[in-house]
């Protein structure tokens, strides 16, 4: 089971609680994990795109991630309920997603920012905020992706790698996180559209 796999230095550690959330009775290694979970978020991915819905809502957001992790994870689409090593205190994150959503139904009205800008610092605040237990970058992301392409703009290409194995790529893509903190995009629209 997933309580015995140690948690990489690049993932969101899970609680006791979350491990025990397991849906398949056989995962023994990360990579095993890592599977399970790209087969349940492509096919998410295929419903997201095939329909106009409207990522500018939570409660589309908390679906996305339920189809992203639904068959591995029976915590998917459920906010977390601990706290974590990165984003809001588990208390606020509904306040937090309504302020987000308001805040970027604001930016498309108005054209607050360029497309691929709106697009990029919905991402940022998604993944600040960290809503669910483990996927928020994946799901973040996707949410970003949907958005551009509701907009008119094509998906982004993410420095065109899976961003979770520790690598340079995943380095350069957190240090625009970090710049993006700051109220610096341009390192995180460059590296969203590499």
């Amino acid at each position: 089971m997933i309580r015995k796999i140690s948690t990489p230095d690049h993932a969101t550690p899970l609680s006791h609680d979350e491990r025990k959330g397991l849906i398949p009775a056989r995962v023994s290694t990360h990579a095993e994990l890592n599977a399970l979970e790209e087969e349940n978020i492509l096919s998410a991915m295929l419903w997201a795109f095939s329909r106009r819905r409207d990522p500018v809502s939570e409660s589309f957001g908390k679906n996305l991630h339920k189809r992203m992790f639904g068959r591995v994870w029976r915590w998917a689409g459920a906010y977390r309920r601990s706290e974590k090593n990165l984003g809001v205190a588990y208390g606020m994150i509904p306040s937090r997603m309504a302020e987000t959503m308001e805040r970027l139904a604001y930016w498309c009205t108005h054209k607050t920012f360029e497309t691929d800008e709106i697009a990029v610092r919905f991402h940022h605040a998604l993944v600040s905020i960290h809503p669910f237990p483990n996927g928020n970058g994946r799901w973040s992301r996707l949410m970003a992706d949907l958005l551009a392409v509701r907009l008119g703009r094509p998906r982004f290409g993410w420095g065109q790698s899976a961003l979770r194995e520790g690598d340079d790529v995943r380095r350069l893509y957190i240090d625009a996180l970090r710049a993006a903190d700051g109220h610096d995009f341009g390192p995180l629209l460059h590296f969203a559209r590499r």
